[in-house]
């Protein structure tokens, strides 16, 4: 049998599995698209004569063969045994060596090795392998990172920080195979201003996005500035949660305040089907320790659990917790506004810094707040 030598072959594709963080067996089917693409290109500038070498699918029964041990490859076809070939590329005699070989009979299907031994293919392949093989390697980690993280996108992820670039930080995922990791871009639009990225820092991200075209860029696309990420966060820590003993109906987060000084801040509403669960307290856990331990992870971001209504008016004057409320009157139900009056000296809890508890309220409720101050009684 022909063999092309590849010098260092095993070497190659280790070195390029820790480079892509891809497993050994994806870097070798990379490896092998390309050889096939440098044979096919081979072909068709030495089959001139051969019209059908034009068609697209013409080399579909061909494929490459590794041979690690020693260090080069082979083409192989896959050919169906006949009397009389009339398709060389796809046929094989009855009578050749080869069927004779395999004591194959007519109709079955055998591999051929079909490497050419002309030292022209050997440097023909080994320019277009690597023309070719930046971008199978990229198809293999599109592939590798859709079967392993796309049935992810929407949870919550453990990342560590590696890198820094213009666009923001470059985070590693456990992929879960061999302890390979995947790259996630965290772009500054998702930061937490009061995060520190240096590098090897811990942080629970939300996976916002998995792309499924090949790209230099990381193919995961992750959150710390989601309100997603605390409600992931609040069911993998509330056991009520996690066992849909309670349910999160709303939930708003203003988590990069425009205002450095302002502390970023969540207010979740939930509810539970059985009237024997106080939601609110299920959440919290003993003396708030879920929400507490969240915050930490959030770097102090403060956490307000609520109960959810289904009158808007009581869910209203609750979000606007911890201001008291004294009225809310629905102003335009279709428009979903609606007019809250609460006394003079409750008017600054009611806004919040930087109106931060009236926006963050409106967000939860879904509708246009106003507020109207009353002399204190």
């Amino acid at each position: 049998m022909s063999m092309v030598t590849l010098p260092g072959l095993s070497t190659l594709i280790e070195s390029m599995s820790q480079q892509r963080n891809l497993p050994a067996s994806a870097v070798q089917e990379a490896l092998q698209e390309a050889l096939l693409k440098g044979y096919e290109r081979y072909r068709r500038q030495h089959g001139e004569d051969d019209p059908n070498l034009l068609s697209e699918d013409y080399f579909d029964n061909f494929s490459v063969q590794l041979d690690l041990q020693a260090e080069g490859f082979r083409v192989v076809a896959r050919k169906t045994i006949v009397e009389q070939v009339s398709q060389p590329d796809r046929e094989i005699s009855i009578a050749s060596k080869g069927a004779r070989r395999a004591r194959a009979s007519l109709g079955q299907v055998v591999m051929v090795d079909v490497t050419p031994k002309q030292e022209a293919f050997g440097r023909l392949a080994a320019h277009q392998t690597k023309m070719v093989l930046t971008q199978k390697l990229q198809e293999q980690q599109c592939k590798f990172v859709q079967t392993h993280f796309a049935h992810l996108r929407g949870t919550v992820l453990d990342a560590t920080v590696r890198r820094h670039d213009r666009r923001g930080v470059i985070l590693a995922i456990d992929s879960g195979v061999d302890g390979l990791h995947v790259e996630a871009e965290l772009p500054h639009y998702d930061k937490l201003p009061n995060d520190d990225y240096t590098e090897n820092t811990h942080f629970k991200v939300y996976l916002k996005k998995v792309y499924d075209n090949p790209s230099s860029r990381p193919l995961l696309r992750v959150s710390r500035a989601s309100s997603h990420l605390i409600e992931g966060l609040l069911v993998e820590t509330v056991p009520a949660l996690r066992e849909q003993q309670v349910e999160i109906k709303a939930i708003s987060r203003d988590a990069i305040p425009r205002d450095r000084e302002v502390t970023p801040r969540s207010k979740v509403a939930v509810a539970s089907a059985d009237p024997a669960i106080d939601p609110v307290a299920a959440c919290l856990g003993d003396h708030g320790e879920w929400v507490t331990a969240i915050g930490a992870q959030m770097n102090g971001e403060k956490i307000e659990i609520l109960p959810w209504s289904e009158d808007p008016i009581a869910l209203i004057a609750t979000a606007l917790s911890p201001a008291q409320v004294r009225e809310v009157r629905l102003l335009d139900e279709e428009g979903r506004e609606a007019l809250v009056v609460v006394a003079a000296d409750q008017e600054a809890l009611a806004n919040g810094p930087n109106e931060q508890n009236l926006h963050l309220a409106a967000r939860l409720t879904g509708w246009k707040l106003k507020l109207e101050t009353v002399a204190a009684e």
